[in-house]
């Protein structure tokens, strides 16, 4: 699902995301990634990070659903359980970044209460960067 999400980043952006992320960010206690599975078959996936830069912050990281089965509300299954897995594991906000021509991902966002703050990591200075916080 990670190879289909970058595939979406190079037809929207022209190249895939260049965020560093390693995977053992998301080992506990400093991270936690999901799947969601359909009759056995891996349909949604998203994660979170502990982010250096923002103080008590889980980062969102990977949130991806298949297009097959998208539109039945399995983003918003996959961003609550993160939201709640992260304030279990002690952190105090969410937060994210998203681009311009992902408007899907924009409108899931500010429909579930996160708001517009200031960009931040590797895309802090790009003009297509929208960052988004929300507290847990």
């Amino acid at each position: 699902m990670i190879a289909d999400l970058q595939q979406v980043y190079v037809e929207r952006y022209g190249d895939e995301d260049v965020t560093p992320v390693d995977p053992a960010q998301f080992a506990a206690p400093l991270g936690y990634f999901v799947i969601g599975y359909l009759d056995g078959v891996p349909v949604a996936c998203g994660g979170w990070r502990v982010n250096d830069e923002v103080e008590g912050a889980a980062e969102i990281k990977r949130m991806y659903v298949v297009d097959s089965v998208r539109g039945k509300g399995l983003s918003r299954l996959v961003l609550a359980h993160l939201e709640v897995t992260a304030r279990e594991a002690g952190l105090e906000r969410m937060i994210l970044e998203t681009g311009l021509r992902q408007p899907e991902a924009i409108g899931l966002y500010t429909s579930s209460g996160y708001e517009r703050i200031e960009n931040f990591g590797v895309y802090r200075d790009h003009p297509e960067s929208r960052c988004f916080g929300k507290p847990l």
